[in-house]
């Protein structure tokens, strides 16, 4: 078996990859807070996810996937104040401040989610659980650190107090105070400025310092889990006191997976042992953010006619790790190269799946999984199978197979293209077509390209050879 070596945050280093299982692998991915449509940097996370998850299923791994979804708790500031970004959308759209209207608003934005993973050609993982239906799970979680003495009350909530955990800050070794003011912002009740909430409570008389009044019956008095320990929560739940992988964007390394990491730890659970994160998706000098509504969506794309895998295709071009700048004329030269791939694959030769590759092919197989198991290098990947269509040496059926048995990993729906015999006669234009062409006949060669056009096929010259294909 090729190694696998896969980027840690945790230790910010390349590391070869051991399961905690053999051959098994369970794994976590920030899911997202369904209070709007998801953009185009959102989807970024779940491909880089996806290609993951492909890679360890490609190598043999059987591999559980949780992605949660946040309906509750994720407030607008890092801070721990502001309005929880599900209310705030419920007031957008003129909806009652309650749990059930919360849950029908999650309800529709992740069914809206869930349909862009589809045109993304993006695995559904094993689970999609809710953090409205975890809150026992926060609550017990909550408890054992209190017994712990890790948390402490004030008048809005439960804090962790992190001078508790001296480790706090390792991942992406986030451990200086420097610029903390302008994250956490000034709170008196604090007893350090990076603590954060567990738990909120509901706020009396309907709203108070933006928090809203929904929330749900605890011990320690009604409220709502913060977003941090939602996550804590429900990992343990699904996966585990002890899981092999935890991912999401790089925004979440400051604050949010450094939270995760402390609470889980100190309630006496190890949480993931690899931690990996995808850059930004950018235009201009800025990030998409949701936050921000100004954004492009996934149907954004659709309504310009563009096939949502010209944007996986883009992504795949860049390393998962590196950002990349989002541009429509990026996008085009993306759905050009894989709307080119497609052509390759429809060209005429048996259509029967091989069950051997012959050795030159295999070298090719070789180096793709070598690509793809050093931290997922993608772009690598990419560039051979350009270099695959233009080799000679490979027949077509190997060549064919080869890039079905690839796209495994990529996820590019290479096997979905609609495979064709040419007919005999014309096989036989285009041959005569080649001869005119060979001899600089134009005005032969053209009438020829006519006869084949009248019979339903589009010829299309490149320089390395004709490609005829149904129109």
């Amino acid at each position: 078996m090729t190694p696998i070596f896969l980027h840690n945050t945790l230790g910010n280093k390349k590391e070869e990859f051991k399961p905690l299982k053999p051959l098994e692998i369970m794994m976590y991915n920030c899911g997202p807070t369904v209070y709007n449509h998801a953009h185009i940097g959102n989807l970024r996370s779940y491909v880089f996810a996806d290609v993951l998850r492909r890679m360890f299923e490609y190598n043999g791994y059987k591999v559980k996937q949780v992605i949660n979804i946040t309906d509750i708790g994720h407030l607008s500031s890092d801070a721990d104040d502001g309005e929880d970004k599900m209310t705030k959308a419920l007031k957008r759209e003129g909806k009652p401040l309650t749990l059930e209207a919360m849950r029908n608003l999650a309800d529709f934005y992740f069914e809206k989610f869930k349909e862009d993973l589809t045109d993304l050609n993006i695995e559904l993982p094993t689970e999609f659980p809710f953090a409205s239906e975890n809150i026992k799970e926060d609550i017990s979680l909550i408890e054992k650190l209190s017994e712990k003495g890790f948390v402490y009350t004030t008048p809005d909530g439960l804090y962790f107090d992190i001078s508790k955990y001296p480790e706090y800050g390792k991942l992406g070794n986030i451990k200086t105070t420097e610029n903390n003011e302008s994250r956490i912002g000034i709170n008196p009740e604090k007893r350090n400025l990076r603590d954060f909430a567990v738990w909120k409570f509901s706020a009396q008389g309907g709203s108070a310092s933006g928090v809203n009044s929904i929330g749900y019956d605890a011990p320690f008095g009604k409220g709502f889990p913060g977003w941090h320990i939602e996550c804590s929560a429900m990992s343990v739940k699904y996966l585990g006191p002890e899981f092999d992988i935890h991912t999401g964007g790089i925004d979440h390394i400051p604050v949010h997976h450094n939270n995760e990491i402390a609470q889980s730890v100190c309630a006496g659970f190890p949480s993931a042992r690899y931690w990996m994160h995808n850059a930004f998706l950018t235009m201009g000098t800025e990030k998409m953010a949701k936050s921000e509504e100004n954004f492009i969506t996934l149907q954004t794309l659709k309504d310009r006619g563009i096939d949502p895998l010209a944007y996986r295709y883009l992504l795949l071009t860049a390393q998962y790790s590196s950002p990349l700048q989002f541009s429509w004329e990026a996008l085009e030269g993306a759905s050009s190269a894989l709307k080119k791939l497609r052509k390759i694959l429809q060209q005429e030769g048996n259509i029967v799946r091989v069950k051997e590759f012959s050795p030159p092919t295999i070298v090719y197989k070789e180096k793709f999984i070598s690509y793809i198991n050093d931290n997922l290098d993608t772009p690598k990947a990419l560039a051979l199978i350009w270099e695959l269509t233009k080799d000679k040496s490979i027949p077509n059926l190997q060549m064919r197979n080869l890039l079905w048995d690839f796209d495994r990993i990529l996820g590019l729906h290479l096997d979905k293209v609609e495979l064709f015999e040419i007919p005999q006669n014309v096989k036989n234009l285009i041959k005569e077509r080649d001869l005119a062409r060979n001899s600089k006949d134009f005005t032969k060669s053209d009438e020829i390209r006519k006869k084949i056009e009248d019979l339903g096929f589009e010829v299309k010259d490149t320089p390395e050879e004709t490609i005829v294909i149904p129109r």
